[in-house]
């Protein structure tokens, strides 16, 4: 009588009973991720990050209570076209300022199904301002969050 061999789990892994649990399309794209500052301090942040080499991640400060948007270069452009081939967007707040342009991000977000996040960098401290701006708006909120935080979140998205 013979006793069933045991395989190790990497040689399990090759079997073909195994090979149907195997993903067999190619990682999706980088997200098109929108970054914007919602204040001076955030444009700062939001500057330095957009400085980093990225695939599709596109940098900005809010503009014109939420309709416009400048990018780090300095060009003014619709809000809605930038939504257009997005699929994430993070808003990034430090005193609070400019509620109104997070609203009408956050709105325009809503209705196009796309991702939202906020982070509010506030280091050492959580500031009410900035938290009660963001957090109607954004379905991740991270608080408070650090400079470099910014950073790490979109790498982790592959933005």
């Amino acid at each position: 009588m013979s006793t069933p061999t045991q395989i190790s789990s990497c040689a399990r892994a090759t079997t073909t009973e195994e090979a149907r649990f195997r993903i067999d399309y190619p990682l999706a794209a980088a997200r098109n991720t929108r970054v914007v500052a919602l204040d001076a301090a955030a444009e700062v942040i939001v500057r330095a990050a957009a400085a980093e080499d990225w695939s599709q991640a596109r940098f900005y400060r809010a503009h014109d209570p939420g309709h416009d948007l400048v990018t780090m270069a300095g060009e003014t452009v619709q809000l809605a076209s930038e939504l257009e081939k997005s699929n994430t967007v993070v808003m990034v707040s430090t005193a609070g300022e400019n509620a109104e342009a997070a609203a009408t991000i956050g709105a325009a977000c809503k209705v196009r199904g796309i991702m939202t996040a906020g982070l509010v960098i506030t280091p050492g401290q959580v500031s009410s301002d900035a938290l009660l701006v963001l957090r109607p708006y954004a379905r991740i909120l991270l608080v408070p969050a650090d400079e470099d935080d910014l950073v790490e979140l979109l790498r982790a998205t592959r933005a």
